[in-house]
């Protein structure tokens, strides 16, 4: 019975729903750890299920330690199940939608300051001009790109040759759900990729394709390097902060608000589907505000 609705789960979570691979792995994982949990409650026909049966999972998780945001995330994927289960005859009748949420801890982003930022790209064009070699000028054309674009390491990795408009100073990004959006970039970003781009035929190889950014072994760079070379980056200025790819995002969006950017707009920048999403970076622009405003006006 569980290896047939998983299968016919994941069909439609692909087909359907077009979700991408990790957002499946996702969904397929609430559903196995809930499978789990009502085989050792004696369920043995998953019609059987009720909401009491949910709940229990969900306190069983929460117990275990689960954070809000991870409940509140399982809530929306079993939702998503209970429907497609309700419609296709697996439940007697769609569960799921009483289920409430916690609602999740809100969180402000780690992000560097506008000076922080300069002072990694400057320090990443000097060890170019000091002869740090190709790694160097990829690095450099990385870290540039994903500070100017605030695009996610997953579309990054992603992109290709053909994805760069140089004469308008653009990327064309494929993001969450194969969702295309067009995201400009700075003039220094589009010199660091250039750059990159002409010394970019020393890795070259047959599974090189059109990958704009490579690996030392030539193929399309992964995640995990990209994640390594921002990590290495803002670890050279110094201090305690820990950084990666998603923390540059954050500081793109946060320092377009700060420069007069509307929230629309970088929504669409960012390629968020709910604005909601998007206005956890005016809270962080806020909390800034009242900090500088406290060390610096007297009255304070």
């Amino acid at each position: 019975m569980e290896s047939s609705l998983l299968r016919q789960y994941r069909e439609h979570l692909v087909v359907d729903r077009n979700l991408s691979e990790n957002s499946i792995r996702a969904y397929l994982a609430d559903l196995e750890s809930l499978l789990q949990h009502i085989n050792k409650l004696g369920i043995t026909e998953f019609s059987q299920l009720d909401l009491n049966h949910l709940r229990s999972w969900l306190a069983n998780l929460q117990s275990r330690g689960a954070a809000r945001s991870s409940m509140s995330r399982r809530v929306v994927s079993i939702r998503a199940f209970t429907y497609w289960g309700a419609k296709n005859g697996w439940l007697n009748s769609d569960i799921g939608q009483q289920l409430v949420a916690p609602k999740p801890q809100r969180t402000l982003p780690n992000i560097l300051d506008i000076e922080s930022a300069i002072t990694t790209m400057d320090a990443l064009a000097t060890r170019v001009d000091e002869g740090g070699g190709i790694g160097a000028v990829r690095d450099r054309a990385i870290v540039e790109t994903l500070y100017a674009s605030g695009i996610r390491v997953s579309e990054l990795c992603g992109l290709d040759i053909h994805d760069i408009d140089f004469d308008r100073n653009t990327l064309r990004v494929i993001g969450k759900g194969d969702k295309e959006r067009i995201v400009p970039i700075g003039l220094p970003a589009v010199r660091a990729v250039k750059a990159w781009l002409e010394s970019r035929n020393e890795l070259v190889n047959q599974g090189s394709g059109n990958a704009v950014f490579l690996g030392t072994r030539g193929k399309r760079i992964d995640q995990r390097t990209v994640r390594e070379i921002v990590y290495v980056a803002v670890d050279a200025l110094g201090g305690s902060q820990k950084m990666g790819p998603h923390g540059l995002r954050h500081s793109a969006a946060t320092h377009l608000l700060e420069g007069g950017a509307d929230l629309r707009t970088v929504q669409e920048i960012l390629g968020h589907s709910s604005l909601a999403t998007t206005q956890i970076y005016t809270h962080v622009s806020q909390d800034r505000l009242k900090a500088a405003y406290k060390q610096a006006h007297p009255r304070a």
